[in-house]
């Protein structure tokens, strides 16, 4: 999502650090910049003036001109007003309430609440051991509250039955109600959405929010949707006490400035990210790593939480004992590709690492991205059980046959099988250094050779 940003403040940064010594002019230039790079990603403009005044109070001091590293020094400040911008602190669900916890997820048509209830449901029941009840409150949109129905399904979430010609005040009654019979720890409440902010849908919500009293009342925005982010969050907060955001489709185009703005207009904090389709794509928004993202430091806590959330620990012995015995076949090396496409793939996890904005645009280059991971799978999926387990069987002919069956080319099954003999010596020195070595480096041999 920040990708843009990151890469202006990138180039604005690397300039001030070649300097042994900043002049104001120095600061009060690069400030220019970062003032223009902050309006580019839609930062709203008050937001931008307050942000760009709260470096400059700082970068202007004897302390940062005179230092040893003065260029690194205003990257800390950038760093830091960053994270007060966007936080500073990251804040959680407030679930400290009589069961059941009556959660409320407002905002415009096609920002993404009805999936961001069954995301949020979903992290509720597994990561919290939450009951959950999922209830539409949406009788306009056609066919709303039987796709949260099917969300829910998929999630294994427990949803209201549906009752025709009821209104969205008696489904939130009746859903706290049930919850209450039931057992229910929360309630989340999807309630309707309009393509623009009307006084109908404000109604509405109103009327909901004074019948049920949520304990959470969050506004769920497109982060793709820039300045008009600030508008939907300013007129949501004058009718609703919004207790927090979620941003969805962070993953798209977004320039990032929604995240900035909408945190500095309402005063109230983003708690969650919706990072991509999937059921479980949602994560918490920790402003400190966002921040540290956004100025190409990386996010390696982010990275290993993610690699301890979605990497299968008992698969992964199994790897380990396979390789100390001098065995990898093509089937481990499926492996190791499904459980990168698990961590997000390529994108996500290069997003997490520390000073990778040049090698990004490297690996851009070199057309290295998830889709040649997939092709990569396909070209595995295409060889027979002897094949992969004995890759030095396939010479010219089984190459075109399995280029054919995988819709690639014998090129690309080429450099499979080179990455796979570097991917083989590499497991053989990481043997030497033990379980530790090889649970640690397991994944560095997958980055697809030039």
């Amino acid at each position: 999502m920040f990708d843009s940003l990151s890469n202006r403040l990138g180039d604005v940064f690397d300039r001030l650090r070649k300097r042994g010594a900043l002049s104001d002019a120095d600061v009060t230039s690069a400030l220019r910049e970062i003032r223009v790079a902050l309006l580019e990603a839609d930062v709203a403009l008050p937001v931008v003036k307050d942000f760009v005044d709260g470096v400059r109070e700082r970068a202007l001091g004897e302390e940062v001109l005179k230092s040893v590293t003065p260029g690194q020094m205003v990257v800390k400040i950038v760093n830091d007003c960053l994270v007060e911008a966007l936080g500073p602190e990251s804040v959680g669900l407030d679930l400290a309430a009589i069961p059941p916890v009556p959660i409320m997820l407002v905002g415009l048509q096609g920002s993404g609440k009805t999936t961001t209830a069954a995301k949020l449901a979903l992290r509720l029941k597994d990561r919290q051991k939450k009951k959950v009840l999922l209830a539409s409150l949406d009788v306009r949109r056609p066919a709303a509250q039987e796709q949260l129905a099917v969300l829910g399904a998929q999630a294994g979430i427990d949803t209201l039955p549906i009752i025709p010609l009821q209104t969205p005040k008696m489904i939130a009654v009746r859903a706290m109600e049930t919850g209450r019979l039931q057992a229910y720890d929360v309630v989340i409440l999807d309630t309707a959405g309009r393509l623009a902010i009307d006084e109908d849908l404000m109604a509405e919500v109103a009327v909901v929010s004074d019948a049920v009293h949520p304990r959470e009342t969050l506004l769920v925005a497109d982060a793709m949707t820039g300045q008009d982010a600030v508008n939907v969050a300013e007129a949501f907060h004058a009718r609703l006490n919004l207790t927090g955001i979620v941003l969805t489709r962070i993953d798209g185009d977004a320039r990032g400035g929604a995240a900035l703005s909408m945190k500095a207009v309402t005063g109230r904090p983003i708690k969650f990210l919706g990072t991509g389709e999937k059921i479980d794509a949602l994560e918490e928004f920790h402003p400190d790593r966002i921040a540290s993202r956004i100025l190409g430091m990386g996010d390696v806590v982010g990275l290993v939480e993610k690699a301890q959330e979605t990497v299968d620990e008992a698969e992964a012995e199994k790897l380990v004992a396979r390789i100390q015995k001098g065995k990898f076949d093509m089937d481990d090396m499926a492996s190791q590709f499904r459980q990168l496409r698990k961590m997000g793939g390529m994108s996500g996890v290069m997003g997490m690492l520390p000073g990778v904005a040049k090698a990004k645009k490297q690996i851009a280059a070199a057309n290295i991205d998830d889709g040649a991971i997939a092709r990569q799978e396909a070209i595995i999926s295409s060889m027979t059980p002897g094949e992969r387990s004995r890759p030095e069987v396939i010479k010219a002919s089984r190459k075109r046959r399995i280029a054919a069956g995988s819709g690639t080319t014998v090129q690309e099954v080429n450099r499979l099988m080179k990455q796979f003999s570097e991917m083989t010596r590499m497991m053989k020195r990481m043997n030497k250094m033990g379980k530790k070595g090889l649970m640690r480096g397991g994944m560095q041999g997958l980055m697809p050779p030039r």
